[in-house]
């Protein structure tokens, strides 16, 4: 049986290019980077370039990238240091009901610790609601973060738009761009960034290893006393090799953005194309032109996400719910109901999500297989059968 993962948006795999580049900060060059004799500075010219190469995927400066362990830590970082480095001016913060759970909960601690939060609505493919935003900004409000694309749903939000509000308005604006990188054009200059998160594991980087972008200029909290590495703001010494793929990764993701875009785009548009065409009863999540492009997000009426799971994994096929750091929880989807899907359907829901390792074969494998499992599904539905009794 051929397995075929389609799971990207939750993690990748390190590929060839990246673990050759690893290989030798594991045994041979090993020294600590905050060393000075010729170890240490063998390390810490790699530590230079990798975070050069960060830079310039998003027309940073090197000395504006801060490498963290994961996305996660970059939110919390991002939006914890913002909240209380800015906290004379106040301690109201805004951002959006479809945010990760980094965000959102991240968000939900400082609301316990006597902030306010304004969560912005989104319509009924994800975007953001602009009006909405002008109206909720306040002469005490210090951050606004709204992520670049949506995890679960693939959707991309006008980020330029909302930076340009926000430097109107005097307020710092931060983006989790953890989907987007590699996929979405960043320029965090022209899109009016002032704080940018990614994490290296969704675009074939190891896992535990991210970075935080933070314009010059902007006001942080440390987040970990101790030494002075990460220039005095994140103490600990550096996680080498894995820095030095995330480097490499980043490079290979964005040098060749507009081909890859392409080549997956293809595939996503076989998936969602034929879904919605031979399988009745289901509707694409998401916008379906502004999203990402190996992001393929369906709902399908009368039965569970998970149950297609386990029928499309008996089958070998890897497929997701939506994000994979709420798989553990039987509520359904927070960004689906924010969209207005009643919670049956949000139920009802899969995520499909490829990048340039996926063929146009494998599309039409996994949606041949998805068929007889939605099949197999209603057939064993009284909700299925009442519907279609209630249709004669």
């Amino acid at each position: 049986m051929e397995k075929i993962y389609m799971d990207n948006a939750a993690t990748t795999r390190v590929t060839e290019p990246v673990l050759e580049a690893m290989l030798p900060y594991f045994c041979g060059t090993f020294g600590n980077p905050s060393s000075i004799h010729g170890f240490g500075r063998e390390a810490k010219k790699a530590l230079d370039n990798a975070r050069a190469q960060v830079a310039r995927a998003m027309n940073a400066e090197p000395a504006e990238i801060y490498f963290t362990g994961c996305g996660t830590e970059s939110d919390n970082w991002a939006v914890r240091g913002a909240a209380y480095a800015n906290i004379k001016k106040g301690k109201h913060l805004i951002t959006s009901q479809i945010e990760h759970h980094a965000l959102i909960n991240t968000c939900g601690q400082l609301e316990k610790e006597g902030f306010e939060v304004t969560y912005l609505p989104v319509d009924e493919f994800g975007r953001v609601d602009m009006d909405a935003l002008e109206k909720a900004i306040r002469p005490d409000t210090t951050l606004i973060s709204v992520m670049t694309a949506n995890n679960e749903v693939g959707t991309i939000q006008p980020i330029a738009e909302i930076g340009r509000i926000a430097h109107e308005h005097g307020v710092l604006f931060h983006t989790d761009a953890v989907q987007a990188i590699g996929s979405v054009k960043i320029d965090v200059k022209a899109m009016n960034i002032d704080m940018l998160s990614l994490s290296g594991h969704k675009f074939h980087a190891p896992k535990g290893v991210g970075a935080l972008y933070v314009r010059k200029g902007v006001r942080l909290q440390r987040l970990i006393y101790g030494g002075e590495q990460e220039r005095g703001q994140r103490a600990g010494t550096e996680n080498m090799a894995s820095i030095v793929g995330l480097g490499k990764a980043i490079e290979l993701a964005t040098e060749n953005i507009d081909a890859h875009n392409a080549q997956v785009s293809a595939v996503r548009d076989r998936l969602i194309d034929r879904i919605l065409a031979e399988i009745p009863y289901c509707r694409l999540n998401g916008h379906r032109t502004d999203r990402l492009p190996g992001n393929c997000n369906v709902s399908f009426q009368f039965i569970e996400g998970e149950s297609m799971l386990l029928g499309l994994d008996m089958q070998g096929i890897a497929a997701s719910t939506g994000s994979a750091c709420a798989s553990g929880s039987l509520d359904p989807s927070h960004v689906l109901l924010a969209m207005g899907l009643p919670h049956e359907i949000a139920h009802g829901s899969i995520r499909l999500s490829v990048n340039e390792e996926n063929t146009l074969e494998q599309a039409d494998k996994v949606v041949d297989a998805l068929k007889q499992v939605v099949d197999r599904l209603r057939g064993l539905s009284p909700l299925y059968d009442d519907f279609l009794a209630s249709q004669k």
